[in-house]
């Protein structure tokens, strides 16, 4: 799909991007939604079908158990979110942090992967400064979901997060 001038406004700077991070261990290839692997991960393919076996597989993999966002947590990466968008000058239009996984929806001007890298750092080291992530791993997985949207489905995004608005130590959704 080509970028078309919607997209981006006169600075070539996309108008958001829907950033999701999801905690370690919590969607694994197999899990009866679908996921996405390197192998399959192509706009509009399928997912990858539910397999017991290849979860299993996947969770024998794991060398710490599921992270559980926490309240003390989402919390602390609300606040380290907020902030990383207030210190870099990025517009941050929706945030929501459940028991598992984060959306937001910003706007950076840098790429899709520096802005997740940022959040995902950020919102680790403002946990361990609150005392509520001790271990020397990162609580995410690795990647996480980076869409580029023009103003239709920034708008439409704008929702979704608004729907759940991931106050400080909001419910799971």
């Amino acid at each position: 799909m080509t970028p078309s001038h919607r997209e981006f406004d006169p600075d070539h700077i996309p108008l958001a991007f829907m950033i999701t991070l999801r905690a370690h261990g919590t969607w694994l290839h197999g899990d009866p939604r679908g996921s996405v692997d390197r192998f399959h991960n192509q706009y509009g393919t399928p997912r990858l079908s539910p397999n017991p076996s290849r979860r299993r597989f996947e969770r024998s993999l794991m060398k710490t158990p599921p992270v559980k966002l926490t309240a003390k947590r989402r919390e602390a990466i609300y606040r380290g979110i907020r902030e990383t968008c207030n210190i870099r000058s990025w517009a941050l239009f929706a945030l929501n942090v459940s028991s598992n996984h984060v959306h937001s929806v910003l706007r950076a001007n840098c790429s899709s992967k520096k802005a997740r890298a940022a959040l995902k750092a950020n919102a680790t080291r403002t946990m361990r400064e609150s005392g509520c992530w001790e271990s020397d791993r990162s609580p995410w997985s690795g990647g996480g979901s980076r869409r580029l949207f023009g103003r239709r489905t920034a708008n439409r995004s704008n929702r979704l997060c608004t729907i759940w608005p991931g106050k400080p130590a909001s419910g799971t959704h």
